[in-house]
């Protein structure tokens, strides 16, 4: 049986601005992505018909019908190039669901490489790009990985000079939190106020060029915040908790609940983990680097 295999990160927003809501329903932002070491691994396997198969972290709360977002990059590559979407998909998830990190993203990205290279279909990275951004505001960082800024509804993407690289730990909650729903409750604390139009953050693009990571850890912001500890106040305690164990800043990322802790160094990554492991306050904790490339074929 012919088959290709992909792989594609989790990322984290070190800076998310959010700007107010438009008519469409939708808001622009401003972001600064970085993509992590937590991969997202699908295989793309000879098939008549198109199926998913779903295995690894939290694989029971991932659909495998056409609200999978993999589902939905194989379909939008076969109608691109114009032949049927015959493909079994294996996904192998590390990347919690509804954690904030866009691993349903990642998953998207990795099919359209996989596919790609399975099908045979020669197509170039703008023309996967163009395709990953009609299915969601997160698959074109997926598919290029790195530091980049954000703009638009997030995928319209600016490569960002980065020196060095940053350890993180990752506090993983207990169960997820809709994306819309984290929105919606922005929008409610947000009545009656102004809301400016979001803008590029500069400390936080500073702090990357210089490869300083105590000054990333203090310019680290996230405009979503507010409104997942207003529907999950337990991360809180989440937050507190990484900040005391020497954490050099912390946020929720993206519209939460993971919460992510920059460390100053590996060993001081480990030293953050143990502690933080310890207060007994997520389900689990990960430690991860970045940047890290984008969606890329396995060998194999």
């Amino acid at each position: 049986m012919r088959s290709a295999t992909a792989r594609a990160p989790a990322k984290i927003n070190l800076a998310l601005h959010v700007g107010p809501r438009g008519a469409d329903g939708f808001h622009e932002v401003a972001t600064t992505y970085q993509a992590v070491s937590l991969d997202e691994v699908v295989t793309a396997e000879d098939a008549d018909d198109l199926s998913v198969v779903v295995g690894g972290t939290d694989a029971d709360l991932v659909p495998t019908d056409g609200a999978n977002l993999a589902v939905r990059a194989a379909v939008a590559l076969a109608e691109h190039v114009g032949r049927r979407p015959g493909v079994r998909l294996v996904i192998t998830k590390q990347v919690p669901v509804a954690g904030g990190l866009a691993g349903g993203s990642a998953d998207a990205a990795a099919a359209l490489v996989a596919c790609d290279a399975l099908w045979e279909t020669a197509l170039g990275r703008v023309a996967l790009l163009e395709i990953a951004a009609t299915l969601g505001s997160d698959v074109p960082f997926a598919l290029t990985g790195g530091t980049a800024l954000g703009i638009g509804r997030g995928d319209q993407l600016t490569a960002t000079l980065v020196r060095g690289q940053s350890h993180w730990v990752l506090a993983i909650a207990e169960r997820g939190l809709g994306t819309a729903g984290v929105y919606a409750r922005l929008d409610r604390l947000r009545a009656g106020h102004e809301v400016p139009e979001p803008r590029v953050d500069l400390p936080v693009t500073a702090a990357l060029a210089a490869g300083n990571q105590d000054a990333l850890g203090r310019a680290l912001v996230n405009d979503l915040e507010p409104a997942a500890l207003a529907l999950r106040p337990e991360l809180r305690k989440t937050l507190s908790a990484g900040r005391d164990a020497g954490a050099l800043g912390g946020l929720v990322s993206g519209s939460g609940p993971t919460c992510a802790f920059l460390a100053r160094d590996a060993e001081h990554a480990l030293d953050l983990a143990v502690a933080l492991s310890a207060t007994g306050v997520c389900r689990t904790v990960k430690r991860v680097r970045g940047p890290v490339p984008g969606a890329q074929l396995l060998p194999g």
